[in-house]
């Protein structure tokens, strides 16, 4: 820390716990309030109830929370598909900042108007996608690719290619050097990427809602909805829904990106 003296450190820290209690703990808490409130007419809420966690959990609603989970799954592996291979392909490469910039321009505009373009690309022939589920997942992929890329290519950097030159250098075949030397090397990179795909994903809902059919309506859509039809409860109850269930995954991809460096 810059900050040696214990008074100095002790002011740094209580500042800091002030402005974090303030600007992230509070609002979590407030949301998680609201999830079980009956009603908040005072500064606390009151008539604490599970009806607005049970609807969370039901219905149109837990079908949200599936469809949320399917197009994080689809959508977000396909990016870390998609980016490892950009990455790897375009690691040592004279056009390497040219693929850098390309793979990060969706994140460099405003997420509506990427479902904009794909809302209007997609939705004449010879490629209608508009309507279905994969004009969705398609969103979440061109999204969540930047992200899975910069991981990955991060990672490229620190790897020491000798080991690719050896095994070469020892009649391993391109295929052989790639499956059994570069991507174990790797996996932990990917991992994390595939982590923060499936994360960033859960939450998406600028593009989402340009795009989104009927039949395919994800969770932070439906919490949208009910925020703009005045039923702040039941959104609080699917936002923490939404926020339990997005935990538990990164959880999870963590612990296999454990494994992963374990290996």
């Amino acid at each position: 820390m810059l900050v040696w003296t214990r008074s100095g450190k002790a002011i740094v820290w209580t500042a800091f716990a002030v402005v974090f209690g303030l600007l992230v703990l509070l609002p979590f808490l407030v949301v998680i309030a609201a999830a079980f409130a009956g009603s908040w007419n005072g500064v606390l809420p009151s008539d604490l109830t599970g009806e607005h966690l049970r609807q969370a959990l039901s219905g149109d609603e837990l079908a949200s929370l599936s469809v949320s989970l399917q197009t994080a799954f689809m959508g977000g592996l396909l990016a870390v598909l998609f980016g490892t291979w950009g990455a790897m392909a375009a690691h040592g490469s004279r056009f390497a900042r040219a693929a850098d910039a390309m793979h990060h321009l969706p994140i460099a505009v405003p997420s509506v108007v990427v479902g904009l373009g794909l809302l209007v690309a997609f939705s004449r022939q010879p490629v209608l996608l508009n309507g279905t589920k994969w004009i969705v997942v398609i969103a979440h992929l061109v999204l969540m690719v930047a992200f899975s890329y910069g991981t990955v290519a991060a990672a490229l950097q620190r790897v020491d290619p000798s080991y690719a030159d050896v095994a070469a250098s020892l009649g391993a075949s391109p295929a052989r050097v790639l499956w059994r030397v570069r991507l174990p090397m790797l996996l932990p990179a990917i991992s994390s990427a595939a982590g923060l795909s499936v994360a960033l994903s859960m939450g998406e809902v600028g593009a989402t809602i340009m795009v989104y059919p009927a039949s395919w309506r994800t969770l932070p859509v439906s919490i949208f909805a009910l925020t703009d039809r005045g039923q702040t409860f039941v959104a609080a109850a699917e936002a923490v829904v939404l926020l339990a269930t997005t935990v538990v995954l990164v959880l999870i991809l963590d612990r296999l990106r454990g494994r992963a460096a374990e290996r």
